[in-house]
Parts: C-alpha cells; sequence; structure tokens
C-alpha cells in the first residue's frame, strides 16, 4: 500500500544557486535558440525543474512501496511560471504530494514543488505527476494536477503553426549532465532494451524544453519571459535522431494549445498547454 499519511508533509527546503554557465548548459543541452537563454541572461522556462528535481523524486518516492518504484512514469508536468529564473538567483525549493489515486491500469501520484527566491518570493510552481503501471491502491487521497486537456474538435481545426525540430544523436547523453537526470534508460542502450524499450530514449522533460523553445520562437521571440504556464501530458517516448513537430493551436487570450509528434506520427507530446502574459 502507499503510505498515504505523507499527503500533504513538505520536505525540507532546500537552496539552489543559479549560475550563468548551469543555465546555459540547459539551454545547449536541449538545442534551445533563444538568445536570452543561450547568453545567461535568464534561463530556460524548463530549467525550472533543475533546482527541485531530487526534493520532488524523494517526497514522490517516499510513499510509494519499494517493489513498485521501478514502474515509476513521469505521466504529466505542469509549471506556472511568476517569473524566469535568471542567473544569481539564490532559489529554495521544496516538495508535497498533494494526491494518490488509483486508476484502471496503476496509481497515479500528484507532487507539487514550490520554488521561491532569496526574498520568499514565489518564481514557480509545479505539478508532477507520476504514474506507477500496475499498482493498485485504494482510499483515494487528496488532489490531482489542474487539468489541461486539449480541447474537443480542436486538433481538426487548422494549427497556427507547426514547428519541425530534431534530436541529436547524442541528445539524452547531453541533457542527462545538464539536468542531473542519469537514468539509465536514456544512457544504456541494453538496459533500454531489457526493459521493454525500443533503446535509449529522450527525457520527457528534455521533449518538453523542445516544444518550449518552438512556442517561445513561434509567439515571443523579443520577450521569452512572457510565457507564465507550460504543461504536458507524456504520451510515448521519442528517441535520438528522430525529427519532431510541434503544432500550436490559439485559445484566445493569450492561451495555445499543443501537441508534439514524431516522423512516424507517434504523439509525444498531449494535451499541452502554454499560457503568455499579455
Amino acid at each position: 500500500m502507499f503510505t498515504t499519511n505523507r499527503v500533504g508533509l513538505w520536505s525540507d527546503p532546500t537552496e539552489f544557486r543559479v549560475s550563468a554557465d548551469r543555465t546555459v548548459a540547459y539551454a545547449e543541452a536541449t538545442n534551445d535558440p533563444i538568445a536570452a537563454h543561450l547568453d545567461g541572461t535568464a534561463a530556460p522556462p524548463v530549467f525550472a525543474v533543475v533546482p527541485g528535481f531530487s526534493a520532488m523524486a524523494r517526497q514522490t518516492l517516499a510513499l510509494v512501496p519499494e517493489a513498485i518504484a521501478g514502474r515509476i512514469l513521469h505521466g504529466q508536468h505542469d509549471i506556472r511560471i511568476r517569473r524566469p529564473i535568471v542567473p544569481g538567483d539564490v532559489l529554495t525549493t521544496r516538495a508535497q504530494v498533494v494526491g494518490v489515486h488509483a486508476r484502471r491500469s496503476g496509481v497515479v501520484v500528484t507532487t507539487v514543488v514550490e520554488t521561491r527566491d532569496e526574498t520568499a518570493e514565489p518564481v514557480n510552481e509545479q505539478y508532477f505527476t507520476a504514474f506507477f503501471r500496475g499498482a493498485e491502491h485504494t482510499g483515494d487521497v487528496g488532489r490531482t494536477a489542474p487539468g489541461h486537456s486539449m480541447p474537443e474538435g480542436l486538433q481538426d481545426l487548422d494549427a497556427v503553426s507547426t514547428v519541425v525540430q530534431k534530436f541529436d544523436d547524442d541528445q539524452t547523453f547531453r541533457y542527462a549532465e545538464a539536468s542531473g537526470d542519469t537514468m539509465p534508460i536514456h544512457l544504456d542502450e541494453d538496459f533500454a532494451r531489457r526493459v521493454g524499450l525500443p533503446g535509449i530514449i529522450v527525457h520527457g522533460l528534455c521533449t518538453m524544453a523542445f516544444a518550449s523553445h518552438a512556442l517561445i520562437g513561434l509567439l515571443a521571440p523579443a520577450d521569452p519571459g512572457r510565457l507564465r504556464r507550460l504543461a504536458v501530458r507524456f504520451s510515448a517516448p521519442g528517441r535520438p535522431g528522430q525529427q519532431i513537430s510541434t503544432s500550436v493551436w490559439s485559445l484566445g487570450a493569450a492561451e495555445y494549445a499543443f501537441t508534439t509528434v514524431n516522423g512516424e506520427g507517434d504523439r509525444l507530446l498531449t494535451d499541452g498547454r502554454a499560457e503568455f502574459a499579455a
């Protein structure tokens, strides 16, 4: 059983000092073309995951039975951005599990990560949704992440635009170094095949980062700091060397829906939502 009495408990706060070397390395590892990200003016939006990654993982797995911890899949991620992270920031992050819910094919654990600056002002809030395939649980507790589903019928309409990108052959190795996520499914071909994958897969958050700069380049190239929310559902893994395409639809009022597919038409990111400041 999942240890649901840990729902609502915050982790101890962790300090993270942001350097330009670290943010630029993340931009380069995700093929980010945005000038303000490459010159160290501001961090890419998905870099928000890096300061709180360890706390997010620890809090999530602390209530999961050890026998099924290895079944974890990154189901969804939702970043609410108050302001961009910039080099020189001294950030404090903490995390708490806010919900555990049974589904027909497994269990969903929802974790919130909060990041504040040295004046205690909020910088971002993230919802990390983990799915434990084949796990069982009774007695749902807490809440799930806010919704960001694609409106019905929207994809039948013409997209505002479609942005084409490509993963490099060494993408996962560069991303692992820049992000700190060194799970072997991204780095070890034999291991990935042993667990049923076709080989090394691209980190879901790396795919999310690709989508973020596709959106910024299309919708706010002169002011990347306008991005206020980025949310996705991870549907399928990308593979090194693949071409990907992100299609964008307007929802009005500076809000957009998007999906990202690979060259074979497999959906890597679905239910994408991006919101920009006016």
